[in-house]
């Protein structure tokens, strides 16, 4: 059985996009990067630490498989987390207008026999931003719980001039490398078969 060590609803919505069955475990992982850990390095290890959170609740569930998964925002290897408040995020789009930025997501796989993990940095340039924009877009309420103040699902679209990579991986998810991972513990993503076509 496959478990989602995660409560964030995107990545939800998008590991059922896969057509796997999966349960929803909650686990309280630190996010706080380590004195000289490399951006990368943090993302992974959040990810590998969440799954492992995971297995731990459900080691009594015959067959378990959990994933854990974090996607974090860097610009000049620093890591912009959720914003604190509507200043906090108005200062990360800031920060962000008329830059290329990478978008970290790592996806770890965890059972009782075996471990595995995938990475995946995707390039996101954003348009110049005037100040009206990005306090028209605070205002809104989307920057709230996303990784560097927006969701590229929603309003923040509409600021990304260029991205290479994983659109998934930057909602949350990245799905062709997810699918990958779950193939090698016997789980068969069927996407299309879960499709009625209507």
């Amino acid at each position: 059985m496959l478990h989602l060590a995660s409560q964030s609803p995107r990545r939800r919505a998008l590991l059922a996009r896969l057509g796997l069955p999966f349960e929803v475990v909650d686990v309280v992982v630190p996010e706080q990067r380590e004195p000289g850990e490399g951006a990368a390095d943090y993302v992974r290890r959040v990810a590998r630490e969440k799954a492992g959170a995971g297995l731990l609740a459900v080691v009594a569930v015959p067959h378990a498989v959990v994933l854990g998964a974090d996607t974090e925002v860097v610009l000049d290897d620093e890591v912009f987390g959720k914003p604190r408040d509507d200043a906090d995020a108005a200062q990360m789009l800031h920060r962000l207008s008329g830059r290329t930025h990478q978008v970290i997501s790592s996806v770890a796989l965890v059972s009782a026999g075996r471990e595995a993990q995938a990475t995946v940095v995707t390039e996101v340039t954003f348009d110049t931003l005037d100040a009206a924009t990005i306090a028209a877009y605070v205002a809104g309420g989307e920057p709230h719980g996303k990784a560097g103040a927006y969701a590229i699902q929603g309003g923040a679209e509409l600021f990304v001039s260029r991205m290479a990579g994983s659109h998934s991986g930057v909602v949350g998810l990245p799905l062709q490398q997810t699918a990958a991972l779950l193939r090698g513990f016997g789980l068969d993503p069927r996407p299309f078969a879960a499709n009625d076509g209507s």
